[in-house]
């Protein structure tokens, strides 16, 4: 069955001076979702935005027609379960977290989701899947990491599509709703094959913010990914 694909554009590689045009801009150019990268300058090595940028670019994230468009909040921080509560607050729709920079997954999921968000875990390159199982039945996003977090323009790491592999057969076999994402090194010559592995919603940073036309780039994504059947 053809699932909906979404492009999620990561502002972490939009021009910082000009967040809020930048936001509208891709929007306008048919992206699906606004990605946040939050970084800690602990968890990783690199330090972005807080809860007052997401609130501030809240207004910024809806379509011409006033449709809502859902912010996706990638936490790369330590300890998580505070800074995910004022991102929520802040107006974050989607909050995913790595499983090892929580002392307790299962807790963390559940205050994501009282808050109101839709809740998601994220896995490094070398990071084992190992114990999804318990905790599947309170996650709506799984997030694969296809570079190192911490910096973006970085390329594509393969052996990320066996990991989408297993998790799409995993969700399947639930029958959840649950969001298969991928983040790290997507663009038009890649998206393909994240797609046929099971992804199906693509983070793309520099393939997109920077190029001149970014609707020319969503289009040729898209384009690239008419006629998956998965």
């Amino acid at each position: 069955m053809s699932r909906h694909h979404r492009i999620a554009p990561s502002i972490l590689s939009a021009d910082f001076a000009r967040l809020g045009a930048e936001v509208d801009a891709v929007l306008a150019a048919g992206a699906d979702l606004v990605h946040f990268d939050v970084m800690d300058n602990h968890y990783v090595p690199n330090l972005t935005f807080g809860p007052m940028v997401c609130e501030a670019l809240r207004k910024h994230a809806a379509k011409a027609d006033g449709a809502r468009v859902p912010i996706d909040v990638h936490l790369m921080v330590q300890p998580v379960d505070a800074l995910a509560q004022a991102f929520a607050k802040a107006g974050a729709d989607w909050i995913s977290f790595h499983p090892d920079a929580s002392t307790h997954v299962d807790r963390t999921l559940q205050l994501i989701r009282e808050a109101g968000c839709k809740a998601g875990l994220v896995f490094n390159p070398a990071a084992s899947i190992d114990g999804l199982e318990w905790v599947l039945d309170k996650v709506d996003l799984l997030l694969v990491m296809s570079v190192n977090p911490g910096f973006g323009g970085q390329s594509f790491i393969a052996s990320a599509l066996r990991k989408i592999e297993r998790l799409r057969r995993l969700v399947d076999d639930s029958g959840r709703d649950i969001r298969l994402e991928v983040d790290g090194g997507i663009k038009v010559d890649n998206i393909r094959r994240a797609a046929d592995a099971g992804a199906d919603t693509f983070v793309a940073g520099s393939a997109i913010f920077g190029q001149r036309d970014y609707r020319a780039v969503i289009d040729a994504m898209r384009a690239a990914l008419s006629g998956v059947s998965r």
